[in-house]
């Protein structure tokens, strides 16, 4: 039976694998992969461009030399670890004091940060209460100006057709009195003329004749 993994031809060379050996390819391939999760050997594979046999020898023998050189840390003289100890406990000491004080100013900001802010809006709120206060008055002045000036309509209003109701009387009384001379005029000249005729009745004729 034809094994078709091993038959697979290879996958397109990429950059990494451009003019080195497939060993060489599967090694980077291998390193850049590990760096964000375990290589596999199709991850592999596709990366370096290799045959999927190639890229399961050269992975198992990459693992392998990983391994040994693990092993030879590993094997790493006591002296030498005390004082990689020593030299890590100094730096994590001097960490931990860096962070400290980076802490304690980042309070200290935030401290400071945080009363500004309280003050600002301490400052805020007075200037609302004060701006609501102001806006109230001014409103109630305003109503108070406006029920003043609508009152004084109403009463503008109430003398306007109190005037004209008097003046409509007037009219009415000036025509009345007009009528009323008229018609004392007609009755002064009728007494007049009744008046006349009587006088003439009542004056004896002139009986006496001229002289010849």
């Amino acid at each position: 039976m034809v094994d078709t993994a091993s038959a697979t031809p290879p996958a397109p060379t990429t950059s990494a694998g451009s003019g080195t050996s497939p060993k060489e390819r599967v090694y980077a391939a291998a390193e850049k992969i590990s760096a964000d999760r375990n290589p596999t050997v199709s991850s592999v594979r596709e990366a370096a461009g290799v045959s999927n046999a190639d890229a399961t020898r050269y992975l198992k023998v990459w693992r392998e030399e990983k391994a040994a050189a693990g092993s030879h840390i590993a094997a790493t003289p006591q002296p030498l670890l005390e004082q990689a100890a020593r030299l890590a406990g100094s730096v994590w000491a001097d960490a931990v004091a860096l962070a400290g004080e980076q802490h304690a100013a980042v309070e200290t900001r935030w401290a400071k940060e945080s009363q500004d802010k309280d003050a600002e809006l301490a400052e805020l709120v007075t200037d609302l209460d004060r701006i609501t206060t102001e806006h109230a008055t001014e409103t109630a002045a305003l109503k108070a100006e406006l029920t003043a000036a609508a009152e004084r309509a109403a009463a503008s209003e109430a003398r306007a057709v109190q005037a004209e109701e008097t003046a409509t009387a007037a009219r009415a009384e000036t025509g009345t009195l007009a009528n009323d001379l008229a018609a004392a005029r007609a009755r002064a000249e009728t007494l007049q003329q009744a008046h006349d005729a009587l006088i003439q009745r009542i004056t004896p004729q002139d009986t006496k004749k001229p002289r010849s």
